[in-house]
């Protein structure tokens, strides 16, 4: 089992920044990839971004050039740096793991998800 914790969201104004960290606790044999998630009100979960074992990065479109994803593995940590935020930013983000990349891409492959931190963007 994997524990993932959000934290780090709350409210900024648009152009501002913030940075989302996700501390991940368990077993970790299974997990070779971690990524973000969003969910706007009435939406489905968007994928964000992915980064792998390997550090390899992955973006959705929409968060291309704002959006940095890292990770820190000696403290089991994946941040989410957001940059130049709008008000359709707006939305809980979520910390997903999976054990393959195509498997975080889609909702339905994650295997561990996190409770979710809100991001609210002041226009």
């Amino acid at each position: 089992q994997v524990q993932l914790v959000e934290s780090g969201g709350g409210l900024v104004q648009a152009g501002g920044s913030l940075r989302l960290s996700c501390s991940a606790s368990g077993s970790f044999f299974s997990i070779n990839v971690m990524g973000w998630y969003l969910q706007a009100p009435e939406k489905h979960r968007e994928l964000v971004a992915t980064i792998t074992s390997g550090g390899t990065t992955n973006y959705a479109d929409s968060s291309k050039g704002r959006f940095t994803i890292s990770r820190d593995t000696a403290k089991n940590t994946v941040y989410l740096q957001m940059n130049s935020l709008k008000p359709e930013d707006t939305a809980v983000y979520y910390c997903a793991a999976a054990p393959f990349l195509s498997d975080v891409i889609t909702p339905r492959g994650v295997r561990y998800w996190g409770k979710g931190t809100l991001v609210t963007v002041s226009s």
